[in-house]
C-alpha cells in the first residue's frame, strides 16, 4: 500500500515598521500656530496661498507633519518647530566666559540662565567684551546665525585708543589683513571721537578687536549691541529674557536672507 505524504511549508512573515507618512503627525496649521506664525486661521491662509513648504514641497491644507523631523518653511524661511526649543537673550557682563564650562573656574554665560533645558551660546563674546548674546538648544538656528555663509550681522560699539582718521575708517570698511586672512568689508560709523559703530557678519575670533588693532586703534571697551534685528537697550548686564516670537521670526528671516536673494537671482 502506497501512502501520500503531505509536506507542510511554514511561511514566516516579517513585519517592517512603516515610515511615518503625511497621514500621521500633527496638522501643519496647528504646528505653525503653536510656534507663533499666526492663529490657525492665519496659518491655514498661508498654506492655502502656497507660502508654506514641507521638506521642499509646497504644502496643502490637511497636511500633517512630524515636528521633530520635517523641515518647514514659510516664504522660503526655515521655521523652528521642534517641541522644547528655548531661546534666551543675555546681556553678557565682562569677566564671564561664553562657554558651558570653564577649566579655570570662571563664571560662564550658561550659569546666568536656567539650568533646564540645557542651552549653549550662539557664537562667543570674549571674556573682556560685553553685550548681547543668544543662548539656545536649537542647533539648526545656531548654525545659521554663526556661519559666515548666511551673513547675519552683529553690531558693536568699540571705544578705542586715539581718534581714528579717515584712512583708518576706510581700511575697516574695505577690509583689513589679519593673520587668518583679509576681513570682509564692514559697516563703520563714527559715534564719538574715540567710539566707532562697527557691523560685521563673519564672526571670527576677537575679530573687531583685531581689526581695530590692525589700523592702529586698540579697543578699550567693546559692547555688542545688535544680533541681526535683535536689540535691547533696557537689558542690564547679567540679565536675560526669552526672545519674543517676533524676534525669533526676525532672526530666522535674517539667517535666510542670502539664500532667498540667491534664489531670486537664479530665476
Amino acid at each position: 500500500m502506497t501512502g501520500t505524504a503531505t509536506v507542510m511549508v511554514a511561511t514566516v512573515t516579517t513585519t517592517v515598521p512603516e515610515r511615518p507618512t503625511e497621514h500621521q503627525g500633527v496638522r501643519l496649521q496647528k504646528v505653525l500656530a503653536r510656534v507663533g506664525i499666526g492663529s490657525r486661521r492665519v496659518s491655514e491662509e498661508l498654506i492655502d496661498a502656497g507660502r508654506v513648504s514641507v521638506n521642499g514641497e509646497i504644502a496643502v491644507l490637511g497636511r500633517r507633519v512630524d515636528a521633530d523631523q520635517d523641515r518647514i518653511e514659510v516664504d522660503g524661511v526655515p521655521v523652528s518647530v521642534r517641541p522644547g526649543l528655548v531661546y534666551y537673550l543675555l546681556n553678557k557682563p565682562t569677566g564671564v566666559v561664553s562657554t558651558a564650562a570653564d577649566p579655570e573656574g570662571r563664571p560662564t554665560v550658561v550659569g546666568l540662565v536656567p539650568e533646564e533645558p540645557r542651552v549653549y551660546p550662539v557664537g562667543r563674546l570674549d571674556v573682556d567684551s560685553e553685550g548681547l548674546l543668544l543662548l539656545t538648544n536649537d542647533g539648526d538656528l545656531t548654525f545659521r546665525l554663526t556661519h559666515p555663509r548666511f551673513g547675519v550681522e552683529k553690531e558693536y560699539l568699540a571705544v578705542v585708543d586715539g581718534a581714528p582718521r579717515p584712512a583708518a575708517i576706510r581700511a575697516l570698511r574695505e577690509g583689513v589683513e589679519l593673520d587668518d586672512g583679509m576681513t570682509a568689508p564692514a559697516k563703520v560709523a563714527i559715534v564719538a571721537a574715540d567710539t566707532l559703530r562697527i557691523v560685521v557678519h563673519e564672526g571670527r575670533n576677537r575679530q573687531v578687536r583685531r581689526m581695530c588693532q590692525a589700523v592702529g586703534h586698540p579697543v578699550r571697551r567693546l559692547v555688542r549691541t545688535r544680533i541681526g534685528p535683535v536689540r535691547d537697550q533696557r537689558l542690564a548686564p547679567g540679565e536675560w529674557r526669552p526672545l519674543t516670537v517676533d524676534e525669533l521670526r526676525g532672526l530666522e528671516k535674517a539667517s535666510a536672507a542670502r539664500d532667498l536673494a540667491t534664489a531670486r537671482r537664479r530665476r
